[in-house]
């Protein structure tokens, strides 16, 4: 595949399948045997699938962005922003209501047309906060 083909790859995950929920194009564009990097993220096509229904089961109005983009060769990394607002079970606690805006890093290797590598790093502590499930730290006062 071409640079241009990773990128419009990458975009088309991003909106159909994350922004849209439509998990049939993670069949077309993940390899079943994809390494997942990403810190409690399973592999392959089903891997990328469960991320899908996880976030938009969490956030229904869930959504990405890409922010920035850059390629080389196989390669594709990109910052996004990533939003919504909680209206489902976030780590077994109800619903906040409230929303979040995150910043998250991506890099995808593609090799055949597929995705067969990501890492993820999305600001998971922020998320927590804004939504309210987990509390600010407080600053330490010297006596």
């Amino acid at each position: 595949m071409t640079v241009e083909q990773n990128i419009a790859a990458t975009r088309r995950l991003i909106d159909e399948g994350f922004n849209k929920g439509n998990l049939d194009v993670c069949d077309e564009l993940v390899s079943p045997d994809a390494l997942e990097n990403q810190r409690g993220s399973k592999p392959g096509i089903e891997g990328t699938k469960d991320t899908i229904r996880t976030l938009r089961s969490w956030f229904s109005d869930f959504e990405l962005t890409i922010v920035d983009l850059i390629a080389s060769d196989d390669t594709v990394w990109f910052r996004n922003r990533a939003t919504g607002v909680n209206t489902g079970s976030v780590l077994g606690r109800p619903p906040t209501g409230r929303t979040f805006d995150i910043t998250v890093m991506d890099i995808v290797r593609f090799a055949d047309g597929k995705m067969v590598e990501h890492w993820g790093v999305p600001d998971q502590l922020g998320m927590l906060i804004q939504l309210g499930l987990f509390g600010r730290p407080q600053p330490v006062v010297a006596v």
